[in-house]
């Protein structure tokens, strides 16, 4: 039998690592990627694959609420693939779910194909529907999204409180936090930082920016269908058109 599989991750070189070792499966035939939720969504619905690795964070849609918006009862299985934080990965366990945590080597990812081959083999997809939702529902109910970072600075240790944060930018291997006229810098990787930022209150609008949404002033519509992002205190920046859909949906919503 022939698994057939979707490959959803917003980094190319993540897909292309699973991609790589799926060539020792032979059982595994590759019929598409997806570089966003959104994409993963349509793909699903129109493909029907029987496995699918999920990455949790991306554009769009994340992981998760591309299994929310699944038709119940054509649920695929499903390994995810996250960098998220323990409880996440203890979640996982408990509803006896497959992950694999970035990064990754060609064991881990034998093992997890294995399950759900016998998944998929024996035929108890109905159950992993149940688990999936019971997942869900556990995080929804449980995820405790930070309230202030730790931040260093000049020889003094501070806590800086979530909501003084205007917005976030990538750099190297540090994030840098813009508050008023400050900005501080502390080891964490953009994808670290999103995770642990209440979505409701913190929206990714491009690969090295997250802002608050509170401080957004209005959008400027550019060239080509782009726009850029007008905080209150002036500050300008880009909106990627990977992320474009979600900023818009929300000023639509509120409008």
């Amino acid at each position: 039998m022939r698994i057939r599989t979707l490959i959803v991750d917003d980094e190319p070189l993540a897909r292309d690592r699973v991609k790589r070792f799926l060539r020792d499966e032979n059982d595994i035939q590759v019929i598409g990627e997806c570089g966003n939720g959104k994409e993963a969504v349509a793909a699903i619905r129109e493909r029907h694959p029987d496995l699918v690795f999920l990455d949790i964070q991306m554009p769009e849609k994340n992981g998760f609420e591309v299994v929310r918006s699944l038709d119940e009862g054509r649920m695929p299985a499903v390994i995810f693939v996250t960098a998220y934080d323990q409880y996440a990965l203890q979640a996982f366990d408990v509803h006896a779910l497959d992950y694999l945590l970035k990064p990754f080597n060609r064991d881990r990812l034998h093992r997890a194909v294995s399950h759900a081959r016998e998944q998929i083999e024996s035929r108890r997809i109905g159950q992993l529907d149940e688990r999936l939702a019971s997942l869900i529902k556990d995080l929804k109910a449980e995820k405790k999204y930070l309230e202030r970072l730790v931040v260093k600075s000049v020889g003094r240790v501070f806590f800086l409180k979530t909501d003084e944060i205007d917005w976030i930018e990538a750099a190297g291997n540090y994030v840098k936090l813009h508050s008023g006229r400050e900005a501080h810098m502390i080891r964490e990787t953009m994808n670290g930082i999103e995770a642990k930022l209440n979505p409701e209150k913190f929206l990714r609008i491009h690969r090295s920016t997250v802002v608050n949404i509170d401080r957004i002033k209005e959008l400027h519509p550019m060239f080509s269908g782009d726009y850029s992002v007008i905080l209150r205190n002036g500050t300008e920046l880009a909106l990627s058109r990977n992320y474009r859909e979600r900023l818009l949906e929300l000023f639509e919503n509120q409008a």
